[in-house]
């Protein structure tokens, strides 16, 4: 029997049977379970920020899980207070930071750290955007603005009011002085990584602090240098209340983490929130390792080359390239984005069809320009083939 029909026979089938099979990785490298050789251009959803074995994680890992690799919440351990304290660093402004395992986690602590907020200023509604995307979790879905996926599991325990994305006057006119937060992506990543309009998050930052809501960044995604800034909310010039972190913070292992700037970083008491393995000392440990190893100069210069080979890409079929950073996703024409997965698989490089219509191309940060190079040399005939 075959390594997919045991996944078929074993798991549930929320995930219908993944395509390909890895058995190792190394660096932008990755290896499938027949030793075909593939580059990682999707680094585990932005996740794998190091690549895969980076030496640095990989020694950081070995060294914490001899020495302790669990304590509960009941201990506290230096990894995790490091970790804390190298994050403070590179953000704006006091803040107080909790650790969870996930991003649906960290947005499930930010959801409950605004209620708690709501509920002592007598607010009584949340407001998100269309298409956005906040975790699977209850309180995380009910602030997702995916129909496909929330409306079959409502009714949700909380009013919360959809507003198109990057539309600053929509966003003033459903925001009021009864409004409890405002959850919003600097970069939609679920939807197709859809950069906002300019000004849209300094409107957002206007709106919230006119009407007293809170404004909570998900930066699931696009923190950790993924757009070649430390956080994306850095770039737009705007400090949020709320910000939340996780996948390529960790470089592959789980981690989350919620951070509340000023006074929502004081709202929780003891006893209001926890996680049996938030703030983990082995995943505090590849933590510190991805943010000493992360090159932020480095991912500037290869996104522009990525972005700048891609648009110079002539095929029916690639409408534009959006995105920031080393998170772009190639536009097409037509809704055949799995066709191309599956063209550019053939091809040996892993993409992925965030969209029918859009690739979400997101490799390691660590990816070389021979790396892009080759990727590039092969995208037309890649685009040729789904246009089959």
């Amino acid at each position: 029997m075959s390594l997919y029909e045991r996944f078929e026979q074993a798991f549930m089938p929320n995930y219908g049977v993944p395509p390909i099979a890895l058995a190792r990785g190394e660096g932008t490298q990755v290896w499938d379970v027949d030793g075909r050789r593939y580059l990682d251009f999707i680094a585990g959803i932005a996740t794998s920020s190091l690549g895969h074995a980076h030496p640095a994680v990989v020694d950081a890992v070995s060294r914490q899980v001899a020495t302790i690799a669990h304590t509960s919440n009941l201990f506290l351990h230096e990894p995790e207070v490091l970790l804390a304290e190298r994050l403070l660093g590179l953000l704006d402004g006091p803040a107080r930071v909790f650790f969870a395992n996930s991003g649906t986690e960290a947005n499930e602590a930010a959801y409950k750290l605004a209620l708690k907020y709501g509920r002592r200023e007598g607010r009584s509604y949340f407001v998100a955007a269309e298409n956005g995307f906040h975790g699977r979790t209850i309180g995380a879905l009910s602030l997702t603005g995916k129909p496909s996926i929330r409306d079959q599991f409502g009714p949700f325990p909380v009013d919360v009011r959809f507003v198109p994305y990057g539309d600053a006057d929509a966003l003033k006119e459903a925001v009021t002085g009864d409004c409890i937060a405002v959850f919003l992506e600097p970069t939609q990543g679920e939807a197709g990584v859809v950069p906002p309009p300019d000004g849209y998050f300094e409107a957002a930052r206007e709106i919230c602090d006119s009407t007293g809501a809170l404004l909570v960044a998900d930066e699931i995604q696009s923190a950790i240098g993924r757009t070649g800034h430390w956080f994306a909310h850095q770039a737009e010039g705007v400090t949020p209340d709320i910000l939340t972190l996780a996948k390529g913070l960790g470089g592959g292992l789980p981690i989350g983490a919620c951070v509340g700037f000023g006074d929502a970083g004081k709202l929780f008491e003891k006893g209001d929130h926890g996680s049996t393995f938030g703030g983990n000392p082995v995943s505090c440990a590849a933590a510190l390792a991805v943010l000493d190893h992360v090159d932020l100069d480095h991912v500037r210069s290869a996104a522009a080359r990525l972005r700048d080979g891609l648009e110079a890409v002539r095929h029916p079929l690639l409408q534009k390239v959006r995105g920031r950073g080393l998170w772009l996703a190639a536009v097409l024409t037509e809704p055949v984005a799995a066709r191309a997965q599956q063209a550019a698989a053939d091809a040996g490089f892993l993409v992925n069809a965030v969209q029918p219509d859009a690739l979400r191309i997101a490799p390691p940060l660590v990816v070389t320009e021979d790396d892009i190079d080759a990727f590039l040399a092969a995208f037309p005939a890649v685009l040729q083939e789904a246009a089959k």
